[in-house]
């Protein structure tokens, strides 16, 4: 077996498609993206080093604080009841019933449509005269329908019940969840006279806590850098009143329409900052809640 420079030699040479990868498309880019937050750089001309002004000049910044809201609100309401729909979901679909195949595929088939698309669809499904929801509205009787993407009171709502749409795969992950739960903790529940709704809350949801945890987090990370859904269905963006304008449209539109390179850079790593610090928040708060089996 070789040894000493040689074999680290050939290592590094089987390993370079990674570390290679690593170094051009990730450590440099973002290593460049730190330098810049610290620049102004007006993207058409070279980077001048401003230091800590960027981001002093984002805690001034009404817009940010605004987009902050917009965002944190927007997370707070579409992940929590995102994960209790999709584990509803999960739960009626794992059942042994006649086409479950077909009933599982309909729910999976919406998240491969590309985002663009589905915006679209939802755009024609909310207008407040044509929709299809509104005019089901107007037959059951509602005389005034809301004006789901044109009042700054109900855009928020159009978003998350849009965000309903991609709950396909997280839907998957939780039946792949359910049936790493053993059919003896059930069967001893049922012994020990529980009802369904007990069997849910003492077996199922301790046994599917892993995978909750997971999706809770990637949910964060998505809430956090949502942008193609609400970019497209609101053509006159911000939205109204910014109601839905998130933190990273603020961000591309600093980027790429006010061409602020260096500030677009610093919120970007606070956003890095902000997804970190939730992401540690959940798994420190999660460890009485999350149950591994053999723990």
């Amino acid at each position: 077996m070789r040894s000493g420079p040689q074999s680290l030699l050939t290592g590094l040479l089987w390993t370079a498609p990674w570390w290679l990868g690593f170094l051009l498309l990730l450590a440099g880019p973002m290593a460049l993206s730190l330098y810049i937050s610290f620049c102004d750089y007006p993207l058409l001309q070279p980077p001048v080093f401003v230091g800590g002004a960027n981001y002093a000049q984002l805690a001034g910044d009404p817009v940010f604080h605004k987009a902050i809201a917009n965002t944190i609100v927007y997370a707070a309401l579409a992940i929590p009841i995102g994960t209790a729909f999709a584990v509803l979901l999960a739960v009626l679909l794992n059942q042994r019933v006649r086409g479950q195949a077909l009933f599982r595929a309909c729910v999976f088939v919406p998240t491969i449509v590309p985002l663009v698309a589905a915006g679209v669809i939802w755009m024609w499904l909310l207008n407040p005269e044509y929709g299809l929801l509104n005019t089901g509205l107007r037959a059951a009787g509602m005389t005034n329908p809301p004006l789901w993407l044109e009042s700054p009171r109900w855009a928020m709502a159009s978003l998350i019940l849009v965000s309903l749409w991609f709950l396909g795969s997280p839907i998957m992950i939780y039946l792949a969840g359910l049936q790493e739960i053993p059919e003896e903790l059930y069967e001893a529940a049922t012994l020990d006279g529980a009802s369904a709704g007990r069997r849910f809350w003492h077996v199922t949801l301790p046994g599917l806590s892993p995978v909750i945890l997971f999706n809770v987090v990637v949910g964060i990370i998505a809430a956090w850098q949502v942008f193609a859904l609400p970019y497209v269905m609101w053509r006159t963006r911000p939205g109204p009143d910014r109601a839905t304008y998130f933190y990273t449209m603020y961000l591309f539109d600093n980027a790429f329409n006010y061409l602020k390179m260096g500030y677009a850079s610093a919120m970007a790593w606070v956003q890095l900052l902000i997804i970190l610090g939730l992401t540690a928040l959940v798994f420190v708060v999660s460890r009485r809640a999350v149950h591994y089996r053999g723990a």
